[in-house]
């Protein structure tokens, strides 16, 4: 029943939770009403074999092709893993400092590059993304990230980022050169107005943004 710094979550049609149970290296699988959650990945140390992961930070559920798709965040990679009788996953993304990840519904992957200060769009099947948010070094310039953590896209394909090191939420239209502020960027701290060190983020149909406001121990709206 317990976990390991709970980072990243996902939840299936039937209701079932799927978490990143990071300092333990598993994925923990909770059916709706269950009291004991059950291993769909579980490494029995930390690794960078098929069969292991080395801090998991977020994951999704693929159901067209009916794996997770995991964060793979100290191996540097993004890991497919098939949810029925998977014992080890596929690298289908590598060399990436991989946060946090969402897909659309067009089947585009969006990945957070921590490293590089950057949000990159793949295509599924592909290993060569194009970048959409950020990239241009690390910096609180409209065109730039500093360790970005999670991602967040809605139905017109604008993506919204937790800019955390520049304690604000970053909202990229599609083909956009630069991002909008639309939460914090006040400098860090814990009026309504600012931010610290955001993490997980969402976004609802009515375009409302829900933002981990970590440091503060807080959701904002």
């Amino acid at each position: 029943n317990a976990l390991g710094y709970p980072n990243g979550l996902c939840i299936d049609d039937d209701q079932t939770i799927h978490v990143t149970d990071s300092h333990n290296h598993h994925i923990v699988e909770w059916k709706c009403g269950a009291t004991t959650g059950r291993l769909m990945v579980s490494s029995t140390q930390q690794g960078d074999c098929a069969d292991q992961l080395n801090h998991p930070t977020d994951l999704i559920i693929d159901k067209k092709r009916d794996s997770l798709i995991i964060c793979d965040y100290k191996n540097k990679r993004v890991v497919r893993w098939p949810r029925r009788n998977g014992s080890s996953g596929e690298a289908i993304i590598r060399n990436v400092g991989c946060y946090g990840l969402t897909m659309d519904d067009d089947g585009f992957l969006y990945v957070v590059d921590q490293d590089k200060h950057e949000v990159k769009q793949y295509r599924m099947e592909k290993s060569q993304g194009i970048v959409i948010a950020g990239g241009n070094g690390q910096g609180n310039r409209l065109d730039q990230l500093s360790n970005p953590r999670y991602v967040s896209v809605d139905q017109d394909h604008a993506v919204y980022v937790s800019d955390s090191g520049n304690h604000r939420v970053m909202k990229w239209m599609k083909d956009a050169e630069k991002g909008i502020i639309v939460a914090g960027g006040q400098d860090q701290g814990n009026s309504l107005t600012q931010l610290s060190n955001p993490a997980g983020i969402a976004v609802d149909q009515s375009g409302s943004v829900y933002v981990a406001d970590c440091s503060n121990h807080r959701i904002i709206r």
